[in-house]
């Protein structure tokens, strides 16, 4: 049995769930729009460019989850599913998740959204390993701070040794699928690297690494054409 692990934000899902949720609670008044737009925007383009501040992101993004309880919270997730999430669900996703169900092979999603925004979305695609960034919870609340080591860039790659060493699996014949040039380090320890509709960078190290490229954009997962 083979692992197979997928990226979520612009990977699995043609869009980025945190950017999303951010947009989401502004569109609610949960919070202060234009403010958290500007910054929700800054922190999105640093991801892209290869120069986010992790801490500082996840000092801004967690904060919202603190201010509410969690039935409030549950209730804006679960609005948010049906309006932000499901419709950036492709049918090539879906294909993908299935062919490797189908293999018998353990499917993972490692993301660096929080765990909050992200579970719900590993069930609807019935994934059932997720390693993502958790948020602290005190007495059953959440309180805006991280816990543990954020499972982005290189954190990703401790976070998977963790889950490796605690479950005794490997990475023997291992998948990973990732849009972007963050996962770099993470892509380089699989057996089979994928590039999801990459991001410039990506598309560059996959083309000199010979790498397979996909889209998952439409209706059947396809070679990627830049």
């Amino acid at each position: 049995m083979a692992l197979a692990i997928f990226d979520l934000d612009n990977t699995l899902l043609n869009g980025d769930s945190d950017y999303l949720w951010g947009r989401f609670l502004a569109k609610e008044g949960i919070v202060d729009g234009e403010v958290y737009e500007r910054e929700n925007q800054r922190f999105y383009d640093e991801y892209k460019r290869g120069t986010l501040d992790i801490y500082e992101f996840l000092a801004f993004s967690l904060n919202p989850l603190s201010q509410h309880s969690n039935e409030k919270l549950g209730q804006l997730h679960e609005k948010f599913m049906q309006e932000s999430i499901l419709p950036i669900i492709t049918p090539a996703s879906r294909q993908l998740i299935q062919k490797h169900q189908e293999s018998g092979d353990q499917l993972m999603i490692i993301t660096a959204t929080n765990r909050f925004i992200t579970a719900p979305i590993a069930r609807e695609l019935n994934i059932p390993v997720l390693l993502a960034t958790e948020p602290e919870i005190q007495d059953g609340c959440y309180t805006g701070q991280v816990a543990g080591t954020p499972c982005f860039r290189e954190g990703k790659v401790e976070r998977l040794h963790e889950w490796l060493k605690d479950t005794g699996e490997n990475l023997a014949n291992s998948w990973f699928y990732s849009d972007s040039h963050n996962d770099l380090p993470l892509l380089e320890m699989v057996t089979h690297p994928v590039a999801v509709d990459p991001d410039d960078t990506l598309t560059d190290h996959a083309t000199s690494k010979g790498w397979d490229m996909i889209s998952l954009r439409g209706e059947k997962v396809i070679p990627f054409k830049k």
